[in-house]
């Protein structure tokens, strides 16, 4: 990857609305060199889509969201890339991962109520051929995500004492 496809990258994961004009005078870089490296980058699948990071606390307060840990056993020939496919295409999911440690997927799942999201667990997921065990842990409040932190926070203005 080159240099300028690196910097362009590192400014559009900070803040994705910025401009390529803006871009190609942040790196001193002619504007269509940075248009044609945004192109190629979409084009490549490096850059997959634009989003905003969104404090849906503030928004909707009856969305849930759970983290479930999954072991499961890996298929012959295919590994845990089978099972893992199988799983992101619910509609539910909106993150998985690989893990290494204790449990093998990481799946982010969204709905409605917690009854939705057990639902979800006990009747799709937990049936799948190959899934050994779940274990689901409920987001309370989100603090940061993305590097954006969500909530206002003070100063700590206490003195500094030093022995």
């Amino acid at each position: 990857m080159t240099e300028l496809k690196s910097k362009v990258l590192e400014i559009l994961n900070e803040d994705a609305r910025r401009a390529p004009e803006l871009i190609a005078t942040m790196l001193g870089a002619p504007h269509e060199e940075v248009l044609t490296a945004i192109a190629e980058l979409e084009a490549e699948k490096v850059i997959v889509k634009y989003a905003p990071v969104v404090n849906w606390s503030k928004v909707e307060d009856d969305k849930v969201t759970a983290l479930i840990e999954v072991q499961i056993t890996p298929e012959r020939g295919r590994g845990f890339d089978a099972i893992a496919e199988r799983i992101y295409l619910f509609p539910e999911v909106k993150t998985l991962y690989l893990m290494s440690g204790a449990y093998d997927l990481l799946v982010e799942v969204e709905g409605h109520n917690l009854k939705e999201v057990a639902s979800f667990v006990s009747q799709r997921l937990s049936s799948i051929d190959r899934v050994l065990s779940t274990k689901t842990h409920f987001i309370l409040k989100k603090y940061k995500q993305d590097g954006v932190v969500f909530e206002d926070h003070e100063d700590d203005n206490r003195l500094v004492i030093a022995p």
